[in-house]
């Protein structure tokens, strides 16, 4: 049975689903999701590029902003938790950078948190020194270090929303075909937007990610003492809830071209929504967090010595002009062509207030 026979087997036997259910289907329905399958979505003969795929000078720096994690929690023993490590690039090349640490190393320990068998698989053909893999960050104890993800909460499930008379949800019914319907919301998406102040007009479609606040949540309960390290791209509550973008932010990912309907190539595409960076804000502090800052790609990198990595890394290479050409496509695309997409957040919790250099740059965005 296909994963869209599935779907509509689920509709006829107990009615509409919620767009978040739908959604999570498509993406994580064991074997047949579009990560929970064997395809190999990441690079040239996938659906997308990360940061990671083009260059190690993104782990690489990652890594040093890490680095300097390390020193101001007091150089004691040392846990990185990555969500979602994809390829495992960019594990390989935090590690790459941090070994040449050799005290932060010896007490370095590095736990991937991977849903995909598909990816869980393919990170341990390669990741071997370090590296532990687990299945939730309860497993983690004692967690002292950093929990870093990048691109992963655009990821997860979402509820979709309209503002009439009140504010509906979005569900999806089979009619011969995957059409919408909208019920009244329930209260805790109407919470959720209160929380942050959102006052949607009338006929105003947005997402609201639930899974978002509970993952961080966990993630917060689950860490003792350290950073949160949060890339992803998005915006704040003042600019997602902008009238140009009255029909929401969900985008689909297939075969490198973008569309907007997640009703086709039903587990072949990847489905997204825009991170509401405001909302991990507000509620990691209610959470117990502290706010470290708010920069996007751009700027964190530039911060952390981007085009001094890309000189040297490429300051041996024979071909000076071919040198040159690469260090400019890597460095083009890094900060201008997914540096503002791409924002950063890094949140704490029992840390000595200190200065992190990735924010050294912070283009003024405000979390509002």
């Amino acid at each position: 049975m296909t994963l869209t026979e599935t779907i509509i087997r689920k509709i006829n036997n107990e009615g509409p689903i919620s767009f978040k259910q739908f959604m999570d289907m498509c993406l994580y329905y064991p074997d047949l999701g579009y990560y929970t399958s064997a395809r190999n979505q990441i690079g040239a003969k996938g659906d997308f590029y990360t940061s990671t795929t083009l260059s190690s000078a993104f782990g690489a720096l990652i890594g040093k902003q890490i680095e300097e994690m390390w020193y101001t929690l007091g150089e004691e023993t040392f846990v990185i938790v990555e969500y979602g490590a994809g390829t495992g690039a960019l594990c390989r090349d935090i590690l790459t950078y941090l070994k040449r640490n050799e005290r932060m190393y010896a007490g370095l320990k590095y736990c991937i948190i991977e849903k995909s068998p598909s990816m869980r698989d393919r990170e341990q053909q390669h990741l071997h020194e370090k590296v532990s893999w687990h299945n939730s960050i309860e497993e983690i104890a004692g967690l002292n270090g950093c929990v870093l993800s990048n691109e992963l909460v655009d990821n997860f499930p979402v509820h979709q929303v309209v503002m009439q008379e009140e504010l509906m949800e979005v569900f999806v019914d089979y009619q011969d075909g995957f059409i919408e319907v909208l019920k009244p919301a329930a209260q805790e998406l109407k919470d959720y937007l209160a929380e942050l102040d959102a006052e949607l007009p009338e006929g105003f479609r947005t997402e609201i990610n639930l899974h978002a606040v509970d993952w961080l949540t966990s993630v917060a309960s689950a860490l003792n003492k350290g950073y949160i390290l949060t890339i992803d791209y998005g915006y704040s509550s003042s600019e997602l809830y902008k009238t140009c973008r009255s029909r929401g932010t969900l985008l689909c990912y297939h075969q490198h071209t973008i569309n907007d309907v997640p009703y086709e190539n039903i587990g072949k595409q990847d489905i997204t929504s825009h991170v509401n960076f405001s909302a991990l804000q507000q509620f990691g502090l209610k959470s117990g967090l502290t706010d470290c800052g708010f920069t996007d790609q751009c700027h964190f990198l530039l911060s952390l010595g981007l085009n001094d990595y890309l000189q040297k890394t490429f300051a041996e290479e024979p071909d000076m002009i071919l040198a040159a050409k690469k260090a400019s496509f890597i460095s083009h695309t890094l900060l201008f062509d997914m540096g503002p997409k791409f924002k950063v957040l890094i949140q704490s919790k029992g840390v000595p207030q200190a200065e992190l250099t990735g924010l050294k740059y912070m283009p003024g965005t405000a979390l509002v």
